[in-house]
């Protein structure tokens, strides 16, 4: 399984095409919006938010609710194109309209301005930060709603939430199941589980609104259903969790990762790390805590999933930092695009569907995958393999 993004944040559309999907998948397109509309929402969202409704078009792959085995293609339309039509347009200008272009000269601090310029040698840097934009997390959410899918049609379910935003943590109990978490943080503006955290994280998203300031958090993605032994430590590359981190990081303002009780590892003795091996008539092989969150060796141990992810706050800022503008080299105050003041919330939405993809993609490389009913067997003949082992 693969999949390509393509679109800038103000073009005509975003475009995600996904390679490897198995035949006789069910798959609805109210399935991805669902998703996409979730992504758009969470406390502290720009008006962008409120401009574009992202609803997608399966234009290729999907035949009368059932994948085909080719390459299944998404289309989200940008609404708020027609009004950026003659600057994001791709024919080409008349001299004397050069000046609708809005040239972008005063990279801002934090984003891909000026290393995208210097690297692809755009002196108009609205060139780099369009397609760098978080615009193009839809799109990858897209993808991700496919992969939640054919995980559900195995038994696996994954949900993401927010654990922190500006230093204010929302505890969890950690015996809820997955379907409990679910429904609490999505009931929550934050998507979080404490009331009064959520309260205060509400409060600082204001505050930073007001200041013209941005702030970041840390989300968690929690995964229940994955099998055993999926991934390898025979080599370095084919270790699961170190391709959910390296896809994590892919995302838009992620600064860090960490499986289960994560960097606190650091600060404890190996007897209050590692999770001890029982076994039961009912579960089979089960650990007594989860604090490596569901990986050893590279592999999953069968217990749930808990990955973090840090965010940084968002570059763009309506208080802006100095730059340097590159034609005058002049120091500036950095260009003003519009933004979310904190998009931690939609963001634990994209970092769900950022490792539900790493894990269908693992499934698909473990087991025969072109025809989705002998994937499901496959699957199911393995977990009853490693039940009686």
């Amino acid at each position: 399984m693969r999949y390509l993004t393509a679109g800038e944040s103000h073009g005509k559309q975003l475009t995600t095409i996904i390679e490897g999907i198995p035949s006789h998948l069910p798959l609805l397109r109210e399935q991805i919006n669902e998703s996409l509309i979730r992504r758009q929402g969470g406390y502290g969202r720009g008006k962008r938010m409120q401009i574009e409704k992202d609803l997608v078009e399966i234009t290729s792959g999907v035949r009368h609710g059932y994948t085909l085995g080719s390459p299944i293609t998404l289309v989200v339309n940008n609404d708020d194109f027609k009004h950026w039509t003659d600057i994001m347009g791709e024919d080409p200008l008349p001299e004397d309209t050069q000046k609708i272009r809005r040239t972008v000269t005063k990279p801002r601090p934090g984003h891909a301005d000026l290393n995208g310029g210097m690297k692809y040698g755009h002196r108009d840097m609205r060139n780099v930060l369009e397609r760098s934009s978080a615009r193009e997390t839809a799109a990858r959410v897209g993808a991700g709603a496919v992969a939640k899918v054919l995980l559900k049609e195995l038994g696996i379910e994954v949900t993401g939430y927010v654990r922190e935003i500006a230093g204010i943590v929302s505890d969890v109990d950690e015996n809820l199941t997955l379907q409990q978490r679910r429904e609490i943080s999505e009931a929550s503006p934050v998507r979080t589980f404490d009331e009064k955290a959520a309260e205060k994280m509400m409060h600082a998203i204001d505050e930073a609104k007001k200041e013209g300031d941005s702030i970041g958090g840390v989300t968690e993605v929690y995964v229940e259903g994955m099998p055993p032994g999926i991934g390898s430590y025979v080599q370095y590359d084919r270790k699961l969790d170190a391709k959910i981190a390296g896809s994590v990081m892919s995302i838009n303002a992620y600064k860090g990762v960490e499986f289960g009780i994560g960097f606190e590892a650091a600060r404890r003795n190996g007897s209050e790390v590692h999770d001890e091996i029982l076994w039961s008539e009912e579960r089979g092989y089960y650990r007594r805590t989860n604090r490596l969150g569901g990986f050893e060796g590279g592999m999953t141990t069968g217990m749930p999933i808990v990955v973090k992810g840090v965010m940084k706050p968002i570059p763009t800022l309506y208080k802006p930092l100095q730059s340097v503008d590159i034609e005058t080299k002049e120091p500036f105050n950095a260009s003003i695009e519009r933004s979310d003041s904190c998009a931690v919330p939609a963001a634990s939405v994209v970092m769900e569907h950022i490792v539900a993809f790493e894990l269908a993609k693992a499934i698909t490389d473990e087991f025969p995958a072109d025809y989705f009913p002998r994937l499901k067997r496959a699957v199911d003949d393995y977990r009853k393999e490693v039940r009686e082992f």
